[in-house]
């Protein structure tokens, strides 16, 4: 808080209220043996003005100015003001969970706008209220897989983010589940290498674009799992679904993903929100919380949580997820940017990234660098060979101003001087050339 008007006076009436004389009476049941016995060792306190410009002087540590590519999941998009504009309003911002319908009409009416707006945008019947995050979503989904199957087998092609693969691995001994990695191929992920490994699977994950940025051929990939009985899980970003197939549209089961880059800021890698939508047949699996559309007693239209499948409203052994909550807020920050946007706004946007990384592919080329994948279409990411270790890269070009991206040998072996560049609808001309300047 910026300022806290609690005064002496204050103190005294709430120390009355709950029966005691001072604020060491409310410790007086810690054992001696245990209390620290001695005043802290921290600096005097300092005046109002004396802390304002310390902390001034710890925010200029912090670098402001550098032009960002980096990706890798978490991108620099542009956050619209009345995104802030809409969150900051008090009944949205102090909201706590719509348990009660007759109280939480805003907040559950934006939900389900939230859940509209994800159907719409990955072609599904169903989205949940949204997850943590676009990991944690993945091991939703191979939970939702198994019920649903009954099989305990999970296939994640390689080319999916790490993070994501990662966190299913560490969900899956909970869930008494196996996971078999497909490995990329020239950037990218052989369809039939997937339905070989698909057989007695529950699920097959693989994002779109996938984690080089590269385009899957996602339809034949879902293809390769339906032909197997296993349920295709397709991991995409909300942007991309501007200029992207619907995952709905080519025969995946259910499609998740990081909803960062809509609506919200890059946050130093979080908190943001996962996104999980899916065929109406996995309704009753689906984890967390499902808002639906009623009527009042008096015909009125009205919002209720319709279904929460988690293990604190129903038995724990017919539970989909132990997490208590969703990220409305953040969800909600993606609902209004993707209204302010519209089909047609999203669709330039996907577009004006594609333009750009094209052309930050051409000035690196011109530049003397190579494309890790040349033959690969990509949409807002790609990879390229830096001609030297990609971490030394790095610090050459932040030494110019610029962050240049995310050094792919960290979770791949042989990929030591490639690196991944990502370009938003942020990035210009001039910028890009700097980049290129930088790299080479």
């Amino acid at each position: 808080m910026s300022y806290l008007s609690l005064t002496d006076a204050d103190r005294e009436a709430m120390l009355a209220t709950i029966g005691v004389s001072s604020v060491d009476d409310l410790f007086r049941d810690i054992p001696a043996g245990v209390r620290y016995g001695r005043e802290l060792d921290v600096r005097p306190s300092l005046t109002e003005s004396e802390l304002q410009r310390h902390l001034e002087d710890l925010a200029a540590k912090n670098v402001i100015d550098e032009v960002c590519f980096l990706g890798a999941g978490i991108y620099d998009h542009y956050v619209p003001a009345v995104v802030d504009a809409v969150l900051q309003r008090g009944e949205l911002l102090t909201a706590y969970t719509p348990y009660q319908p007759e109280m939480s009409q805003g907040v559950l009416q934006a939900i389900f706008e939230y859940q509209t707006a994800i159907c719409e945008l990955t072609g599904m019947d169903v989205s949940n209220a949204s997850g943590y995050d676009g990991t944690t979503v993945a091991a939703d989904a191979c939970f939702v897989a198994r019920h649903a199957t009954g099989r305990r087998k999970i296939v994640v092609t390689e080319a999916t983010n790490p993070q994501v693969r990662q966190v299913v691995k560490t969900y899956a001994p909970g869930f008494g589940l196996e996971v078999v990695e497909v490995p990329q191929e020239g950037g990218s992920t052989d369809p039939d290498r997937v339905r070989d490994a698909a057989h007695d699977a529950a699920a097959v994950i693989f994002q779109q674009p996938n984690f080089f940025g590269v385009l899957e051929d996602a339809p034949e990939l879902a293809a390769a799992a339906n032909e197997a009985g296993a349920m295709p899980v397709a991991h995409v970003d909300l942007v991309s679904l501007g200029v992207l197939e619907a995952p709905g549209n080519y025969g995946c089961a259910m499609a998740i993903g990081e909803g960062q880059s809509a609506g919200n800021a890059m946050s130093y890698g979080g908190p943001h929100y996962g996104f999980l939508a899916a065929r109406s047949d996995y309704i009753r699996r689906l984890p967390g919380r499902i808002v639906g559309e009623t009527v009042d007693a008096a015909g009125e239209r009205g919002y209720v949580l319709t279904l929460q499948t988690r293990e604190q409203h129903i038995r724990r052994e017919k539970a989909t997820s132990n997490i208590t909550t969703n990220q409305t807020l953040l969800a909600l920050a993606g609902l209004v940017h993707l209204s302010l946007l519209g089909p047609q706004g999203l669709r330039e946007l996907g577009e004006t990234c594609l333009a750009l990384s094209g052309y930050a592919k051409q000035r690196l080329g011109e530049a003397g660098l190579e494309l890790l994948f040349p033959e690969k279409a990509t949409f807002k990411e790609f990879a390229v060979r830096t001609g030297r270790n990609a971490r030394e890269a790095l610090t050459a070009a932040r030494e110019r101003g610029v962050y240049a991206g995310y050094p792919l040998g960290r979770d791949y072996a042989g990929m030591d001087d490639a690196l991944l560049v990502a370009v938003t609808e942020k990035r210009t001309v001039d910028e890009i050339d700097r980049l290129a300047e930088a790299l080479s």
